[in-house]
């Protein structure tokens, strides 16, 4: 079953990490995509600084376009990845082991993949 796991972090936190710290964990997070290369069904994309974001939202007069992330929560997405592997517990045991975990602020969000489109053919 193909999941999306989302990574999301708290910036004030990570902001407070040391740099050499952070390269000891972005050294294991490598590591981690290798040991989990066969489940993944696309590695993902890490993303820009969520300052950099652009929504477009709804609007009483159609389509508004805002600087920065799409809510109001203090969590960001900083990246994603598509796995494929047999259920949730499978996807929950991997995750758990995903390095920067040990990070205050930071968590991993999976949800299952739409994949049978056939509920929109006529």
């Amino acid at each position: 079953m193909k999941y999306v796991i989302m990574f999301t972090s708290t910036p004030e936190l990570d902001a407070a990490v040391p740099p050499e710290r952070r390269q000891e964990v972005y050294g294991r997070i490598y590591s981690w995509f290798g040991e989990h290369g066969e489940k993944f069904d696309d590695t993902g994309a890490e993303l820009e600084s969520e300052t950099t974001a652009t929504t477009v939202k709804h609007g009483a007069g159609g389509p508004v376009v805002v600087d920065g992330p799409f809510s109001e929560a203090k969590e960001v997405v900083g990246g994603f990845s598509i796995i494929d592997v047999p259920d949730l517990d499978a996807a929950i045991e991997m995750v758990k082991t995903w390095p920067s975990l040990e990070f205050p602020g930071v968590a991993v969000e999976i949800r299952p993949m739409v994949v049978d489109y056939t509920q929109f053919e006529q």
